[in-house]
């Protein structure tokens, strides 16, 4: 029995292309190998496709059963995701994430070496992959520093991993490192420019979106409701005597007040959907999305009757002695012919109408040319 495992392993690698070469072909096989490494380390859309393009090419090239790359998490306390090719079916020491207290990769963690286990079956930290494994040799993956985790061969040959050999793998390694390491930076950028996308589309006061945002969403739903035949809303909502606030309590509770107000017109909306952005100074606007007039009546209706109920003080105002907002509605199903521009004048008027007639309260204005 033990027999017809050994002949099954051997069949298994077989590899003629290694096999047929003298020791000066060998080396010169490593070397295009470590340059088609090379190679597949600045290809792929993403850091796993690199990845097992690597692995693809190491098992397909070369007479290693198995190679892998297992990754740590940012605490290298844990290995988090493995990418491996090979001949054989590999099973992991344990479901991931699993420590590096186990096994002898992560021996290699934990001691920063490479490992190389001649014998498999001799060494006390290795986790069976394979029963047919008989060698294995474990880099340790590592950019200026930093661990990211270990690049692992397995081969049922006892002799494979010669000086020769090795150092080409732990060239490998340093070309895996410098594609994760390039991914990660990758990533840190986007990441940081989609924070600045955020920053730029966001009111610095309020935390809403600012104008800029408003106008870059009202002409993305503008054309999408042409597009549909929706109905379009836009609220205008206005501090009544603002400027009298900030003038008797100061700037600062002014901006506790505008605050407040965000909070509670981003509560009332749906999320996804509407917008509330800070239109400017101590206006804000609400635009809703496939609301018709009725709805957005309710909805401005609604919203006053909140604020009027948060009893806001405000001692100097001619309305009431706590926060009032007048708002200014109108809706539309947007066409060709009709510019958004028509909308936000509507909602305008509407606000200065209510203002004129007493302030606190609700009123619709009608879309010109609708």
């Amino acid at each position: 029995m033990a027999s017809s495992e050994a002949k099954s392993a051997d069949i298994r690698d077989q590899h003629p292309l290694w096999d047929r070469r003298n020791a000066a072909g060998r080396r010169a096989m490593l070397t295009e190998i470590l340059a088609q490494v090379s190679h597949e380390a600045l290809q792929g859309d993403t850091l796993e496709a690199v990845l097992q393009a690597i692995v693809d090419c190491v098992a397909r090239r070369l007479p290693v059963t198995i190679a892998s790359i297992i990754l740590l998490n940012d605490e290298g306390t844990h290995f988090v995701q493995e990418v491996w090719s090979g001949r054989l079916d590999l099973a992991l020491p344990g479901a991931l994430p699993w420590p590096v207290t186990l096994g002898a990769a992560g021996r290699c963690v934990r001691s920063g070496e490479a490992q190389l286990i001649a014998d498999v079956k001799g060494d006390p930290d290795y986790v069976p992959g394979n029963g047919e494994v008989c060698s294995e040799y474990i880099v340790p993956i590592r950019h200026r520093g930093r661990l990211h985790g270990v690049l692992n061969l397995e081969s049922t040959r006892r002799d494979f991993f010669t000086a020769d050999v090795r150092t080409v793998f732990d060239a490998i390694a340093n070309q895996i490192a410098g594609a994760i390491h390039l991914a990660r930076v990758v990533r840190e950028l986007e990441h940081a420019n989609h924070k600045l996308e955020q920053l730029s589309m966001s009111d610095g006061l309020t935390g809403i979106a600012n104008r800029r945002c408003f106008d870059q969403r009202l002409a993305e739903e503008w054309q999408r409701h042409v597009r549909e035949q929706q109905p379009l809303a836009l609220l205008l909502v206005d501090v009544d005597c603002f400027k009298a606030l900030n003038d008797a309590r100061g700037h600062l509770h002014g901006d506790e007040c505008l605050r407040e107000l965000a909070a509670l017109c981003s509560g009332g909306v749906r999320d996804g959907e509407d917008l509330v952005a800070r239109y400017g100074g101590e206006e804000l606007a609400l635009l809703l999305p496939r609301c018709d007039i009725d709805s957005a009546m309710r909805i401005g209706e609604h919203l006053r009757a909140l604020v009027e109920a948060k009893a806001m003080a405000h001692p100097d105002s001619t309305v009431a002695p706590h926060i009032t907002v007048s708002i200014g509605i109108s809706t539309v199903r947007p066409n060709e012919t009709l510019s958004s521009q028509a909308l936000i004048a509507a909602s305008d008027r509407a606000l200065y109408a209510a203002k004129q007639l007493g302030r606190n309260r609700v009123l619709a204005g009608t879309v010109a040319g609708a």
